[in-house]
């Protein structure tokens, strides 16, 4: 202890700056707890799609037509508002909030929590995020067969 105190009585700016370092850290988290913000990583979001979580995808129609989380919903996030009432069955269930890169889905989830929502998440770093981590993505496109060759209808 007493070698400690020596420590810090040498270096009271190394010590200033770690208290206010704390201090910072602490008041960040007691604040995103207090407005009920709650991002979740891709592990976490599968889990609560597993337990019958909705996904919301905010982006574009065309960025979702590129790829998407599987049973994704696509509401483009300027017109969430408008569209919300055709969310409302889902304010019982979890809704996970889907953007690019998971920046813009934290003015939809406070949206969303405004209108009743009871448990709203932003999935952290968006589809970005849940690309990187290899889950999967549906596509609009047509797959084709490990020849090479489109299948063909009869």
């Amino acid at each position: 202890m007493d070698k400690f105190l020596e420590f810090a009585g040498n270096n009271t700016l190394l010590v200033s700056a770690l208290m206010v370092s704390f201090f910072v850290v602490i008041f960040t988290e007691l604040r995103r707890k207090a407005t009920g913000m709650v991002n979740i990583d891709a592990v976490e979001a599968v889990k609560l799609i597993n337990n019958d979580a909705v996904v919301v995808d905010l982006r574009s129609s065309d960025a979702h037509a590129r790829g998407h989380i599987v049973n994704a919903r696509s509401v483009p996030s300027d017109e969430l508002e408008s569209k919300l009432s055709t969310l409302d069955q889902y304010k019982s269930k979890p809704v996970i909030a889907v953007c690019e890169s998971g920046v813009s889905s934290t003015r939809a989830v406070n949206t969303m929590r405004q209108q009743g929502f009871e448990s709203v998440y932003g999935l952290k770093g968006g589809m970005t995020g849940w690309s990187q981590a290899g889950l999967p993505v549906v596509t609009g496109k047509k797959t084709k067969s490990k020849s090479g060759k489109s299948k063909k209808r009869a």
